[in-house]
């Protein structure tokens, strides 16, 4: 199957000057990780005089330097150097879901043209990091692809509900905000055609500078510490889980300083990472990924949904192998805050919410009886009613 990638290329000029600098930020990443020069260059497999060259060039197009060489400790990035690479990390995470999604539609447009035809499955799905490493996986696949869009929760289940997609990608918080998210969910799951599939939970919670300089430790202390919050889109299930837990502990949204918006975890996570925020809502492995403390609040399950029919597709069989694989287990594992929740195994719409408030129940004891009735009470008359299409 062909792959389409895009990918922003950093190139500056100088007001009056045809003279442009393409710097290659990865170059300035690896120094940044490894400190070896030697190290950056295999990486960008160039010889260590082409590199050095290189950088020699893009200090002076600047004027100013952007590494330094300090005997028997390595090359260090300046200031200059650093600031450069966490603008292009920012980048990179704000624009790569939406890059994304622009190649798989050029992908989709061209491929009538060309002779290769290989089952492809359409999903939409909420970004997230499971479901990045699933599809380098499917692409992996010989005969099988995959046309994956990143949309939101309430989008997903929609593109379903309308045929435009075979899989819904799709979060819900446990505790005592599952019962409005499953209610949300269940306007446009139809229990007597759609099945749900299992895939993996997820810690969600507050990220914040290493070392947590503000003492951020609830979401009363962003009020209380005045502290500088990037948010997601408003748009994203993410932002909904955040308001939610806002009025949750009776804390005006007004309240919260938020300087912000961006579209995905590693975005967000970025964004305080390069200390232009305080602290950000998403997921533990954004958090880990840029060196950020990590404050849990929630734990998420994350599923598919599919039409019936769909079940029965070679293709899907496939993904179905592919979920119980230990490969894709190990890669969940490699997470940090994932965790594999029973992949490929399937349930009606009805078993599945069920169970859900029925551990919700027992995790919870304080009023047990009142939420399993209230949850299955909704289950029970969306069975019922006509399915939204």
């Amino acid at each position: 199957m062909l792959h389409i990638e895009i990918e922003p290329v950093w190139r500056f000029r100088k007001e009056g000057s045809p003279q442009a600098a393409i710097v290659m930020l990865g170059i300035l990443n690896e120094i940044r990780q490894t400190g070896k020069l030697t190290s950056a260059a295999t990486h960008a497999n160039l010889s260590y005089r082409h590199v050095w060259n290189l950088i020699e060039q893009w200090s002076a197009f600047f004027g100013a330097p952007l590494v330094e060489r300090q005997r028997g400790r390595g090359t260090t990035l300046t200031p200059f150097g650093e600031k450069l690479v966490w603008a292009g990390q920012r980048l990179e995470a704000r624009l790569g879901p939406q890059l994304q999604n622009l190649a798989q539609e050029l992908a989709s447009e061209i491929k009538p043209f060309l002779h290769q035809e290989p089952s492809v499955i359409r999903v939409h799905a909420s970004h997230g990091f499971a479901v990045s490493k699933l599809r380098e996986m499917l692409d992996r696949r010989p005969g099988l692809g995959v046309d994956l869009r990143y949309v939101s929760n309430q989008n997903s289940l929609v593109s379903l509900a309308q045929n435009a997609c075979d899989l819904s990608g799709v979060h819900l918080p446990r505790g005592p905000l599952r019962e409005q998210n499953i209610r949300a969910c269940l306007e446009w799951l139809d229990p007597r055609e759609d099945r749900v599939i299992s895939l993996v939970t997820r810690e969600m919670g507050l990220m914040v500078k290493r070392g947590n300089p503000l003492q951020i430790h609830s979401l009363e202390d962003l009020v209380a510490r005045k502290a500088r919050f990037v948010n997601r889109d408003h748009d994203s299930g993410t932002r909904q889980v955040f308001d939610q837990l806002l009025a949750l502990h009776n804390i005006d949204r007004a309240d919260v300083h938020e300087t912000q918006m961006e579209f995905t975890h590693a975005a967000v996570a970025a964004f305080v990472a390069s200390d232009m925020a305080d602290a950000t809502f998403g997921v533990e492995a954004a958090a880990r990924q840029f060196g950020l403390d990590f404050i849990q609040l929630l734990t998420e399950d994350y599923f598919f949904v599919c039409h019936r029919a769909f079940l029965e597709t070679q293709p899907m069989q496939h993904l179905l192998d592919l979920m119980k694989g230990q490969e894709f287990q190990d890669a969940v594992s490699s997470l940090p805050g994932y965790s594999a929740s029973r992949p490929g195994e399937i349930s009606t719409v009805k078993d599945f919410f069920a169970s859900m408030a029925e551990n919700d129940c027992t995790t919870a004891p304080a009023r047990p009886t009142a939420k399993r009735v209230s949850v299955k009470k909704t289950i029970a008359k969306t069975a019922k009613k006509k399915p939204r299409r």
